[in-house]
């Protein structure tokens, strides 16, 4: 099998696992009101569609990835917007999410994202732009699954919601991060297909 076709089976597979799961968090996350849950579900159907776009694009000619890549480092920041405007929203009322589904649902999340990591990791140096998106926004996800975990056990002790409203600012922070290092790849890209052109 290709290294493309290897790809595009991987980003299939991520995706299938990102869309379910992002229909499961935003459930819960209208249950119990928290801040981190919407950005994580949210952030989970970006990387549904990211994944299906890559599939589609993993078999393009290089420049022509170089553009997709470009909009996946834009698509990629969405989340992080919907987010901040959920935190300023859940500030007005700063109640504390029910801590038990939070956590249930997060350490689910974390499985998700450590399935879909593991399925990308053999790519995440070989396939460009693309199989960076996917890997970054697998990888960060993890990261969000193991501070909203952290956020339901402080608030065990600390009846409030900002630790929720904290952890998913920084979730957006970490997205935001992740949509320039993807850019950067996708310029990268497009200047090699340039220079290979010319």
């Amino acid at each position: 099998m290709s290294d493309v076709s290897a790809l595009r089976r991987a980003v299939l597979a991520v995706a299938l696992i990102n869309l379910a799961y992002a229909v499961v968090e935003f459930t819960v996350s209208q249950f119990i009101g928290s801040v981190a849950l919407v950005a994580d579900s949210i952030d989970f159907l970006e990387d549904g569609i990211l994944n299906m776009l890559i599939f589609f694009a993993a078999a393009w000619p290089l420049r022509r990835r170089a553009r997709v890549g470009h909009a996946l480092a834009v698509v990629i920041l969405v989340p992080a917007a919907v987010t901040l405007v959920t935190a300023v929203v859940k500030i007005l009322d700063p109640s504390r999410p029910e801590t038990i589904p939070l956590s249930v649902t997060a350490f689910g999340a974390l499985l998700a994202n450590l399935a879909a990591a593991a399925i990308l990791s053999r790519h995440r140096h070989h396939g460009g732009s693309l199989a960076r998106a996917a890997w970054l926004s697998a990888r960060n996800d993890a990261l969000a699954n193991v501070a909203i975990l952290a956020t339901a056990a402080i608030a065990l002790a600390w009846v409030s919601g900002w630790p929720d409203i904290i952890v998913g600012v920084g979730i957006a922070a970490i997205n935001a991060d992740a949509g320039l290092k993807v850019w950067r790849a996708a310029t990268k890209e497009r200047l090699e297909a340039r220079y290979a052109e010319a």
